[in-house]
């Protein structure tokens, strides 16, 4: 895959030529050439219902209780949704398309149908659940607290201050994942130089989240 290289020549290796892709699956992600998180988050979503599918004969039982069923969709179901959200930028159309399939899910465990009708804001409360937004938020963060209290040379940490060079290509997102969280930590009076402190006092780092997540509520 080519990144930002007019170079048209074929890469060789052992003088036979590399396979160009636009995109490729790592660690269960899919990279694309554009940046674009579409093909990622579709099948995180289709991964996920497969799995909702499966369990389907837990979420008919009648001797589990419905904070069980519950507790299992967030482990077994959840887990497989969010997988990697931290470290991909979501926009607002995504955690739609997140948050939808969620919603379905839980009035599906309830039992809930037409034409019963229960508001989304309840149906969270009844089920003990959190926006998909400030969950996202809170895997975000509490990753680049772990991030910032490796080592200096851990090549993570590193990359979390990698600035790549060039110019953007037409089609290429204009806000990326650095963008967008250098915008949440400014928008909360914080500079890394802070962050990288706090990142060291639990309290202190969770206090400076669980903000974030209250001006994300009260801006959605």
């Amino acid at each position: 895959m080519r990144v930002n290289n007019a170079q048209n020549n074929p890469i060789q290796l052992q003088q036979e030529d590399i396979k160009e892709v636009d995109k490729f699956v790592y660690l269960g992600s899919v990279v694309s050439k554009d940046g674009s998180a579409d093909q990622d988050i579709q099948q995180r979503i289709n991964k996920a219902r497969h799995t909702f599918n499966t369990l389907r004969p837990i979420w008919k039982s009648t001797s589990l209780s419905c904070a069980d069923k519950i507790r299992i969709f967030n482990t077994n179901v959840k887990s497989v949704l969010l997988y990697g959200s931290e470290t991909r930028r979501v926009t607002k159309q995504y955690s739609n398309k997140l948050q939808t399939f969620v919603n379905k899910c839980l009035r599906n465990i309830k039992k809930i149908r037409w034409p019963e009708k229960i508001s989304n804001t309840e149906l969270w409360n009844q089920t003990n659940q959190q926006t998909i937004n400030e969950e996202i938020l809170k895997r975000k963060w509490g990753w680049i607290r772990h991030t910032l209290r490796k080592p200096v040379s851990n090549i993570t940490r590193q990359a979390l201050f990698w600035n790549p060079q060039g110019n953007r290509k037409v089609g290429c997102p204009r806000h990326t994942w650095r963008r967008s969280t250098d915008k949440e930590a400014k928008d909360a009076g914080m500079s890394w130089e802070q962050l990288k402190k706090t990142s060291q006092n639990r309290m202190r780092w969770w206090s400076f989240v669980a903000a974030l997540c209250s001006r994300r509520n009260q801006e959605d």
